[in-house]
């Protein structure tokens, strides 16, 4: 008979996890295995969708109502952009747009970065910096099964946001979340 033991390991991400068992003489084995976390261990499933021929004060009061700061926009039912709280601000505010009239396949970004529920952790850290985004879809082939926000990343694993930030020059609209969550 065994017993797993489970511990997060904040240096990397990464589950260590130790099996112990003991033999006929009651003499304790261990085995040490590690578990990468992976985007579907953090990820949010239920993610708020609008159609791209919705206005954009549609969008903003759904991301509004529900708190969150990113709402996927699909096309013939497939997810195909996404509209940030800065898209809102940059594309219809500071530019004194009118968000009744705007159409949110006006202001999406496009086209959608994904990743595989898959992918490491530090992987999809690493995309977000390269990319410059706060938000990133998770799909499984072409369906839409999740959204990983960099809030999450800086939540659980901090310690890769910080080799990150070692490595690659922090993008501008990431600094401030990031000296939030990781000091």
């Amino acid at each position: 008979m065994g017993v797993f033991v489970f511990k997060l390991c904040t240096v990397i991400n990464v589950i260590w996890c130790d099996f112990v068992s003991k033999d006929e003489s009651e003499n304790e084995a261990k085995t040490k295995f590690v578990i990468p976390l992976k985007a579907e261990n953090v990820m949010a499933t239920e993610v708020a969708i609008i159609k791209e021929s919705a206005s954009v004060k549609k969008a903003a009061e759904i991301m509004a109502q529900e708190g969150i700061s990113a709402i996927i926009v699909t096309v013939k039912g497939k997810a195909k952009g996404i509209v940030t709280e800065r898209d809102i601000l940059k594309r219809i505010v500071a530019e004194d747009k009118n968000a009744r009239q705007t159409k949110v396949k006006e202001i999406m970004s496009s086209p959608l970065v994904t990743i595989e529920p898959s992918t490491d952790l530090e992987e999809a850290a690493r995309l977000m910096f390269e990319k410059k985004m706060k938000n990133l879809p998770v799909a499984h082939g072409n369906r839409l099964i999740g959204l990983i926000n960099l809030q999450d990343i800086c939540l659980i694993q901090p310690e890769i946001l910080r080799l990150l930030r070692e490595k690659m020059e922090t993008p501008k609209n990431l600094q401030k979340v990031l000296r939030y969550y990781i000091t």
